[in-house]
């Protein structure tokens, strides 16, 4: 989610680390909505209402999504509760889980590419971008990016079963 809605906002104007934290902050939104905002009754689709002890915080409309931003940190960060959606807060949830560096710009550039081949009206419209672009794609790309991109690590050589060897002292 974090990729598509990353491109999605870059593809819609937001500079690279803004756009980076839109898809972090959107990954995170859908999730706890998904699962129920923790610690209230928000209904799903509404943000978590702020406390007295939140940072200060404005909306911020992409085309008709929209997500609260710092407006004192440099550039544009979006928030959730108290927590920043940072360049290196992505960096750590989303770009740490492919292989090197190289592999995430890949990555990167199939999902503007992905997004680019649909006008801004799909875009800027939260529900025809989760029906036209995300959920057709969800399950088919994180399956490739994780095979292309992230191979699980291998420790230990498997036979051409595919099976483990096993140790003469497991026996």
């Amino acid at each position: 989610m974090s990729m598509l809605q990353a491109a999605r906002a870059k593809s819609l104007g937001l500079p690279r680390d803004a756009a980076f934290s839109w898809g972090l902050n959107r990954a995170i939104f859908y999730a706890a909505a998904k699962q129920g905002f923790r610690g209230g009754s928000s209904d799903v689709g509404e943000a978590p209402k702020a406390t007295a002890r939140s940072p200060s915080r404005e909306v911020y409309r992409l085309g008709d999504d929209e997500a609260f931003r710092d407006p004192n940190a440099p550039g544009i960060t979006f928030v959730i509760g108290d927590r920043a959606q940072t360049p290196e807060e992505f960096e750590r949830a989303v770009t740490s889980r492919f292989t090197n560096p190289e592999n995430f710009h890949a990555a990167w550039e199939e999902a503007m590419h992905v997004v680019g081949e649909f006008d801004r009206a799909t875009l800027e419209s939260r529900q025809r971008f989760y029906d036209e672009v995300y959920r057709p794609r969800r399950d088919r790309l994180s399956d490739e990016w994780t095979e292309k991109y992230s191979p699980p690590l291998r420790s230990k050589k498997k036979d051409s079963a595919g099976a483990e060897p096993r140790s003469s002292s497991s026996r």
